[in-house]
């Protein structure tokens, strides 16, 4: 990896990072990630070009507005160093490709949909259709080496000289990712809605994995989907548990409870307050996906190894 070219993607993904803040705040509530520029949400007073540089102002600023002193929030640069450092993994994973091009877009619009789904628990349409469309379109220029290609095996070849037969297969890879990323999304919603009478995934949730699958094709979809899900379920459970501990210790102190009548109850109390807290599992399926960018494949062969 080239230093010099390295320090120029850090600095490039520390400027979308900063634009990516923007549409974070801005996106769930329909505003204008253009105009106006930006001010301080307290006090609305613009904020000058030179309070606005990445990563520097903050921490020059002490985390707080410059006029009011209003704390700002440490996301602005969590996300800004996050989206240079995943621009900064592209670089040394793809080199100075059109890959490169293709996974900074998908990184940017993943960690986008994190934080949003986290702070809001929305997925907005001006991220997931837009990346599902440009997923399709990177698909035509930089090939999904994928399990189409496997099922195919002597109809085309993605490595010879037809440029139509590659693109061909990598945009029917790129397809019926997103319809297994989305379908499978949709089904699992449709069967709890029907179990719990509760929505349990949104449709967002179908749109972020459709955009997955376009830009990552069927086999790291599905490694997408199992990984996310176990991530999902692990926090769940830790939640839960926290939750339990907590009431249990709560309830022998106020209401002098023995042990196992206190654990007993808080285990019911804490097991219903689950049932009503939506989870934004919509965290877990972008940060699978972006792992799965860099380790899928070598994931995969390590597990297929075993068997």
């Amino acid at each position: 990896m080239d230093i010099g070219t390295g320090l120029a993607i850090f600095a490039l993904g520390l400027a979308f990072g900063s634009f990516l803040n923007v549409c974070i705040y801005r996106l769930p509530r329909g505003l204008s990630v253009v105009h106006p520029g930006s001010s301080c949400p307290r006090c609305e007073k613009p904020i000058a070009f030179y309070d606005n540089v990445p990563v520097l102002s903050w921490l020059l600023l002490g985390g707080r507005c410059r006029t009011c002193q209003t704390p700002i929030t440490p996301r602005y640069l969590v996300v800004e160093l996050l989206t240079a450092a995943i621009f900064l993994a592209c670089y040394w994973q793809f080199g100075f490709t059109l890959a490169l091009v293709k996974y900074c877009t998908f990184g940017f619009l993943a960690l986008g949909l994190i934080f949003t789904d986290a702070e809001t628990m929305l997925l907005p349409d001006k991220m997931t259709v837009p990346g599902l469309v440009l997923g399709l379109i990177f698909s035509l220029v930089v090939p999904i080496d994928d399990l189409v290609s496997q099922l195919l095996p002597g109809l085309v070849s993605l490595h010879s000289g037809s440029h139509l037969s590659w693109q061909v297969v990598s945009l029917l890879d790129a397809l019926m990712g997103a319809a297994v990323g989305s379908s499978f999304i949709y089904g699992v919603g449709a069967i709890y809605l029907r179990a719990r009478g509760v929505q349990g995934m949104g449709f967002g949730d179908v749109k972020l994995m459709a955009m997955v699958g376009a830009f990552l094709g069927v086999r790291l979809t599905i490694c997408t989907l199992f990984a996310a899900s176990i991530a999902g379920s692990l926090f769940g459970l830790s939640t839960i548990l926290a939750v339990w501990m907590k009431r249990t210790r709560r309830r022998m102190k106020r209401h002098h409870e023995s042990a196992p009548e206190s654990r007993r109850r808080a285990w019911a109390s804490a097991t219903i307050a689950l049932r009503h807290h939506q989870m934004p599992f919509g965290v877990f399926l972008a940060g699978m996906a972006i792992i799965a960018c860099f380790f899928g494949n070598d994931f995969l062969r390590w597990y297929w190894g075993l068997l």
